[in-house]
């Protein structure tokens, strides 16, 4: 299991250390002073299986890195640790396993585990998401693939919108990046793909998205444009009927 404290005090590192040592003396946590340090970490595989995140740190906000966290690798569960409980339903909004108050006790740690085991179990019954790689300039992102709505070709590069408002500019050509999507994803123009759970209205000219983007369909394929997302949809809807 590789486990994480970021905090930029000394003494409260050692301070969770014991209190990890003493919930199970074979465990051992990687230390960050920075939340930069962190992050740079975490792109090294196998990721972070928890991260034990200070909110409180000179220049740094621990929500603010545990976002970024939750973009390089999203399946890595965050426990914030702090003084003060001000920042805990910011903190629970990005799925965080625990709020801890320090001083960080064994008993803290256990039950913060058994959360985690929680979440796994709840994961290894749910379906697959299906992740996807990709640099944005000295960043590596690990997004899932239905965060995606919608990618714009650009040069060399494609613009890629998430669900949360995020926009990443990835460098990659369209047609790589095209060839990691899956059925869920529609080409409606050149350099414009579309995912179809995110289309609240498609006609012979436009599709609109929840955002209220509206995009220009290509007009010569809009007639098989439109009956792939009506089979698209008829499709989901049937698997909706079966599982019910």
């Amino acid at each position: 299991m590789r486990i994480a404290v970021c905090d930029d005090d000394l003494r409260e590192q050692k301070q969770f250390d014991e209190a990890l040592q003493e919930w199970d003396p074979t465990q051992n946590a990687e230390k960050f002073f920075s939340g930069e340090a962190l992050l740079k970490a975490a792109r090294n595989l196998p990721h972070f299986d928890i991260v034990f995140l200070d909110i409180y740190m000179p220049g740094e906000n621990g929500v603010d890195i545990a976002g970024k966290l939750r973009a390089v690798s999203p399946e890595t569960g965050i426990a914030f640790v702090t003084t003060s409980p001000e920042h805990a339903v910011e903190a629970f909004s990005l799925r965080a396993l625990h709020y801890l108050v320090k001083p960080v006790t064994a008993e803290d740690i256990d039950e913060t585990f058994q959360r985690l085991q929680i979440l796994y179990a709840k994961q290894a019954s749910s379906p697959v998401r299906e992740r996807l790689s990709f640099a944005v300039g000295p960043e590596r992102y690990t997004v899932f693939l239905d965060q995606i709505c919608l990618l714009e070709n650009e040069n060399h590069a494609v613009n890629v919108s998430l669900s949360d408002g995020r926009r990443l500019k990835v460098w990659m050509t369209f047609h790589e990046l095209e060839q990691k999507l899956d059925g869920s994803f529609l080409k409606i123009n050149r350099g414009i793909i579309v995912n179809m759970d995110y289309i609240i209205q498609i006609g012979p000219e436009f599709c609109i998205l929840r955002n209220g983007n509206q995009l220009p369909i290509a007009i010569r394929q809009s007639t098989a444009i439109r009956a792939a997302y009506d089979d698209y949809v008829f499709d989901r809807l049937a698997r909706h009927r079966d599982d019910e």
